[in-house]
């Protein structure tokens, strides 16, 4: 892997500032609650940060839902837990004003919308699913195949813990190319709107093994349309970009690229 460590780190240490408010129509006391603030990692999930918010906002609720899941949403808009933090941040950019007012729900989980996430166990199991198809992608599914119990552990407790050490001790594994220069596929998702998210196979390089950039990317994905943006950690890759190398730098500690897509 190329040597841009302070690039990994400072996707690492990225951070959003979120404000939280309780559901109006579900306070159950006299006094309405303080809004709660946080500071969330961008590559974190929203089960694994808002342990304090569940606490802060279950006494003054009705007793009988005291015990129901918690799920969030952004102007009216709920709000996937399996996607990253920075991924729904990114999704809804243009409409969101720091800092980013998130509305907390006990009652009504919307069924229809959204998955149930009923402990931090099943976002483990996601997390794990995700890399293990990005490795599938990139290596035939060799390295995680090879990897022992506690390198899969190491890897999920460096997220859950926010420990980027930790993490690329494993991780830097899962970015490595094999002995080739370059990955069989980018692991790479395309998100327009409040549709599913677009994948397609991918090399990040042509078939006289020139090295593709994010516009040959975009240009495969979305090939009769131009004016589009892309962002992915709250920036713009510049066109140019070589997909490898995002790949090896760009990616959430899923593996995956996540690219979110607007019209210009």
């Amino acid at each position: 892997m190329a040597n841009d460590r302070e690039v990994l780190r400072e996707i690492w240490e990225g951070r959003l500032p979120v404000c939280f408010q309780l559901n109006s129509e579900e306070i159950h006391s006299l006094q309405a609650p303080d809004a709660y603030y946080l500071m969330v990692p961008r590559l974190s999930y929203f089960p694994l940060v808002t342990d304090k918010v569940r606490k802060q906002f279950v006494r003054y609720i009705h007793p009988d839902k005291q015990e129901a899941e918690m799920w969030l949403d952004f102007n009216g808009q709920p709000l996937r837990w399996h996607y990253p933090i920075g991924v729904l941040f990114d999704m809804y950019a243009s409409d969101i004003q720091l800092p980013w007012n998130i509305t907390v729900h006990f009652d009504k989980f919307p069924e229809e919308e959204l998955l149930h996430c009923p402990c931090r166990e099943a976002v483990e199991s996601h997390f794990m699913s995700c890399v293990k198809e990005a490795d599938v992608l990139k290596h035939r599914s060799q390295v995680v195949s090879s990897m022992q119990k506690k390198d899969h552990n190491q890897l999920w407790l460096g997220l859950q813990n926010d420990k980027f050490d930790q993490f690329w001790a494993v991780n830097r594994k899962l970015m490595e190319a094999s002995g080739e220069e370059v990955f069989k596929y980018i692991p790479f998702r395309c998100y327009r709107g409040e549709g599913p998210f677009i994948q397609r196979l991918v090399r990040p390089v042509t078939e006289e093994g020139q090295r593709k950039s994010l516009q040959n990317l975009i240009q495969e994905v979305f090939p009769n349309e131009t004016n589009l943006l892309v962002m992915t950690h709250g920036i713009e890759p510049p066109w140019e970009t070589p997909l490898q190398w995002m790949s090896e730098h760009l990616s959430y500690p899923d593996n995956f690229l996540h690219l979110c897509i607007q019209p210009l």
